[in-house]
């Protein structure tokens, strides 16, 4: 078993302790992503490339490498500035009457401060909108703490329907638009609901069910549209 898929399991099991509390909390588990060694192979020479390097024209011309600072060489720099040094992230559920343009800081699933202070949390260890490939997992509260941005934040969460949208917006100003395409109810130690979706760019919101809180509501949405800032 992974090192990760161990800690991602711990984790859960932590989770579901607190799940007695999941009217007040709304918090999920997190695990980070996998990473792969890439293969390599292995090229055998011949005593056949030394005759053919003396036996080249000399008008056939050789190629010179790239010069420095070549627009080559340039364009990871620019791809990597569209990546907001500021990672906070605001979210807009137009559906949901509770939830425009609302601050959902990185947290980790058992920052009650957090979760009580704010309208949802951007879980710890999961995507960025601005990712190829990214479950930008955010949870809140049903019922919440009155008095705060936590109070009855996501308590309209399972009116949404497929073709509704979510949008996320980064410090730099640019917007996500996602489309929601599925609705489902799980346990509280369902872990698949936090990991990426190959190829895809996907954000899931969860929110408990009512009225015992024993299961949780998880609604997840597609990125359809990257509005950038002018």
């Amino acid at each position: 078993m992974r090192p990760r898929s161990v800690t991602l399991i711990l984790m859960m099991l932590a989770l579901v302790a607190l799940v007695a509390a999941c009217g007040t909390s709304g918090e999920p588990d997190a695990e980070g992503a996998e990473s792969g060694e890439p293969a390599t192979e292995e090229n055998a020479s011949s005593g056949e490339e030394t005759v053919e390097e003396e036996t080249r024209s000399e008008e056939e011309p050789v190629e010179e490498p790239a010069e420095e600072g070549s627009p080559e060489e340039e364009e990871p720099a620019e791809q990597a500035a569209e990546v907001p040094e500021d990672t906070s992230l605001k979210l807009s559920v137009p559906k949901m009457d509770r939830v425009e343009d609302d601050e959902i800081p990185v947290a980790a699933y058992n920052d009650e401060q957090r979760l009580r202070d704010y309208t949802a949390i951007h879980l710890e260890g999961t995507g960025f909108p601005w990712q190829e490939e990214a479950n930008v997992y955010v949870a809140g509260h049903r019922l919440g703490y009155p008095n705060t941005d936590s109070f009855l934040a996501f308590y309209d969460i399972d009116e949404l329907e497929d073709g509704d949208e979510v949008i996320v917006t980064d410090a730099n100003g640019t917007e996500y638009v996602y489309e929601v395409f599925r609705e489902i109810v799980v346990g509280p130690a369902d872990v698949h609901v936090v990991e990426p979706m190959e190829g895809r760019n996907i954000i899931s919101l969860q929110a408990c069910t009512l009225p015992d809180y024993s299961k949780r509501i998880i609604v997840q949405a597609e990125l359809k549209e990257e509005l950038r800032a002018s």
